[in-house]
């Protein structure tokens, strides 16, 4: 009986590491793996462009964004001067099902100076997005902030609008960043990878911190066999999180 129960447990060893096995990608996936494939986010709304509101009773209303409430960084309500009749209205997040805004220049400004400032951007990310003169996609949300506030409705920045058919992510406006290095007056190398993002799958929300990844990685992606073994999480990296949540979406498509 001990015999078979040594074979059993050494049986049991080898199922697991097995599975524990990590992938090995080539140069080449691992440079698209490292692409960063979300929009930026933005944290102003220009008052010179017109912004669009949709209510959840499906009425429109289009003006000029002149101020809002925010709670860390998450818009609470936001008031509007009406493009056509010039009329003050104010309208709470819990009201609102889309919202479209646009960036300040200043914003924009300040955000492909950020990008020209880091080397490790110019083979991760696009400097279109740093700019962009598209209109940014809001939508209605119940969100409980890091994971430990009561849970309030927050009008929240996708920022993966072409990808979000199975997980949307939100732009976290509070998001700390890794740290890179560099010397005076040139490019930094490293760093600038945001740490926390505000995560969507089904009915559940959640604020996700790098250092929670793994914890939540069967939650994320753990539905898809076929992406699991292609991805597993002992193969991937925090940095790698867009292009999972794309990979996993085009996965759930084919």
């Amino acid at each position: 009986m001990k015999f078979k129960a040594l074979i059993l447990a050494l049986s049991l060893v080898s199922a697991t590491s097995f599975a524990q096995e990590k992938v090995k990608y080539t140069k080449e996936e691992k440079k698209e793996m490292n692409q960063y494939l979300f929009n930026e986010g933005f944290n102003t709304a220009s008052q010179k462009k017109v912004s669009t509101i949709i209510l959840k009773d499906n009425n429109e209303h289009q003006g000029y964004a002149k101020s809002w409430v925010k709670q860390k960084g998450q818009i609470l309500s936001i008031t509007i001067d009406d493009a056509e009749t010039g009329k003050t209205m104010k309208f709470d997040a819990k009201d609102i099902a889309e919202m479209y805004l646009y960036a300040t220049e200043t914003e924009k400004s300040m955000k492909a100076s950020k990008f020209i400032s880091n080397m490790r951007n110019y083979s991760t990310k696009k400097y279109s997005k740093s700019v962009t003169d598209d209109a940014i996609p809001f939508e209605n949300q119940t969100v409980s902030l890091k994971n430990k506030k009561e849970s309030k409705t927050f009008l929240m920045q996708v920022i993966n609008p072409e990808f979000n058919e199975k997980i949307t992510v939100y732009h976290d406006p509070f998001a700390k960043e890794t740290a890179g290095f560099g010397f005076a007056g040139a490019p930094s190398f490293g760093g600038g990878v945001i740490k926390s993002y505000y995560v969507r799958k089904g009915d559940k929300v959640i604020w996700l911190h790098k250092d929670d990844f793994e914890d939540n990685y069967d939650f994320l992606f753990g539905d898809n066999a076929a992406f699991m073994k292609a991805y597993p999480k002992n193969s991937v990296e925090w940095d790698n999180f867009s292009f999972l949540v794309y990979k996993y979406t085009d996965m759930n498509e084919a």
